[in-house]
C-alpha cells in the first residue's frame, strides 16, 4: 500500500484518466537506469547537480519505488488536498514514460476504487501517515484501517506499529524520513489545524451549522440572518451587503455533511432565486462534476466546499463570535517551514 502526493496535475484529472504521476522529468525514462539504487543515485546526482546532498538518496529511493518496487495489484492512496478528500486505487500496469510534452512523465496506470472520500472518515493518526512530506511512501502503520474501509467495514482505531526500515537510503521508513515527518513543520501543523476545524464543524447540529454559516458571513463583512429552520424552501440563510437587505440578496443553503452534493441539491437552491439574487451553497462535502458544471454556467451561483469553508474560518477567525472560537480553540504560532527555499 503506497501513499502518493501530486500537487501539479489536478486530482480530478488523475482520476478521470486513470493514472498517478511524479515529477523529476529530467531523469528521463527510468527503465534506462534500471532497478538499481546506486545507479539511480548517480543519475539523480548527474541530472540535478544543484540538489542538496541529503536530497539525492531520498529522490533516488522514491523514483526507484515508483518505477520498480511498486507492483501491479498494490493499493494506492492519493490525498486530494484541494477537496480535503482521499482517493483509493489499485496499480494495474507497469511503469510508463509519457510522451513528450506531458507534465510529470513518470506514470503508473491505476484502477480507482473509491474517490473523494472525506478526510474526516479517518482518525488523525491515519491522516498523519498519509500526509507524509515524501512524494511516495509505503503505508504501514494504518494499513489495516484503510483496508477495512475498502472492505466496507468500520475501522477500529489504528494500532501504531514500529516500521521495519528500508534498505534504500531515504526510504519510506528510513531514519532520515521518519525524523523529518515527526518534526512540527508548518505543513503538518497547518494540516492538523485544518482537520480539527473540519472535524469540529461536522459535529455541529444542522441548525448550529446554519448559525455558524451566518456568523462566518458576518465575519467576512456581510449582514446575514438565519431563516426559520423548518419549511425554509431550501434557503437556510439570507445575506446582503446593505443595511436594509434590499440589494444584492444572497440565498444560502447549508449542508453539514461530508457526502457529495449533486445537481438535485443545487437545483433546489437555484429554483428559489429571483432576478438579481445569488445562490450560495455551503457544504462540508464535495460537489459532483455535474454540479460544478452548473456553477460554471451560471453567474448567480457559488458552491462553497470544505476547503473553502476552512479557509474562510481561518482567515476570519478573530472576527467570529466567542462561542465558535471556544468550540475551535486556536492561537497563532510560528513553526519551521521545511518547504521554504534554502532550508
Amino acid at each position: 500500500m503506497w501513499g502518493i502526493h501530486n500537487d501539479t496535475i489536478p486530482a480530478d484529472e488523475l482520476v478521470e484518466r486513470g493514472f498517478v504521476a511524479i515529477g523529476w522529468d529530467d531523469m528521463g525514462d527510468l527503465r534506462e537506469i534500471g532497478n538499481d539504487q546506486a545507479a539511480m543515485k548517480r543519475a539523480v546526482s548527474e541530472r540535478y547537480p544543484h540538489a542538496k546532498p541529503g536530497a539525492i538518496p531520498v529522490w533516488a529511493g522514491l523514483l526507484r519505488r515508483f518505477a520498480f518496487v511498486a507492483a501491479p495489484g498494490d493499493l494506492i492512496i492519493a490525498p486530494n488536498r484541494a477537496k480535503s478528500t482521499v482517493n483509493f486505487g489499485r496499480l494495474v500496469g507497469p511503469y510508463e514514460w509519457a510522451m513528450s510534452g506531458a507534465v510529470q512523465r513518470h506514470r503508473r496506470r491505476v484502477e480507482w476504487l473509491e474517490t473523494d472520500v472525506p478526510r474526516s472518515t479517518f482518525p488523525q493518526p491515519a491522516l498523519y501517515e498519509i500526509g507524509s512530506a515524501v512524494t511516495m511512501f509505503e503505508v504501514r502503520n494504518n494499513r489495516h484501517l484503510f483496508e477495512a474501509f475498502l472492505a466496507g467495514n468500520t475501522p477500529d482505531d489504528p494500532v501504531i506499529e514500529e516500521g521495519h526500515g528500508d534498505d534504500d537510503a531515504g526510504g519510506a521508513d528510513s531514519p532520515v524520513t521518519r525524523a523529518a515527518d515527526e518534526e512540527p513543520s508548518a505543513a503538518r501543523v497547518e494540516q492538523y489545524t485544518r482537520d480539527l476545524v473540519l472535524r469540529t464543524l461536522l459535529t455541529l447540529e444542522p441548525a448550529q451549522f446554519e448559525q455558524f454559516t451566518a456568523d462566518l458571513l458576518r465575519a467576512t463583512g456581510y449582514r446575514a440572518r438565519v431563516t426559520q429552520y423548518s419549511g425554509d424552501g431550501g434557503v437556510d440563510v439570507v445575506a446582503h451587503r446593505d443595511l436594509l437587505g434590499l440589494e444584492g440578496v444572497i440565498k444560502v443553503q447549508c449542508k453539514r455533511t461530508n457526502t457529495t452534493m449533486g445537481i438535485p441539491e443545487v437545483n433546489q437552491l437555484t429554483g428559489t432565486l429571483s432576478q438579481g439574487e445569488t445562490g450560495l451553497f455551503v457544504s462540508l462535502g464535495g460537489y459532483s462534476a455535474q454540479a460544478r458544471a452548473v456553477e460554471r454556467q451560471r453567474h448567480d451561483l457559488r458552491l462553497l466546499g470544505a476547503e473553502e469553508i476552512v479557509d474562510l474560518t481561518l482567515d476570519h477567525y478573530t472576527d467570529l463570535p466567542p462561542r465558535w472560537r471556544s468550540r475551535i480553540p486556536l492561537r497563532q504560532v510560528f513553526v519551521v517551514d521545511r518547504d521554504a527555499e534554502g532550508y
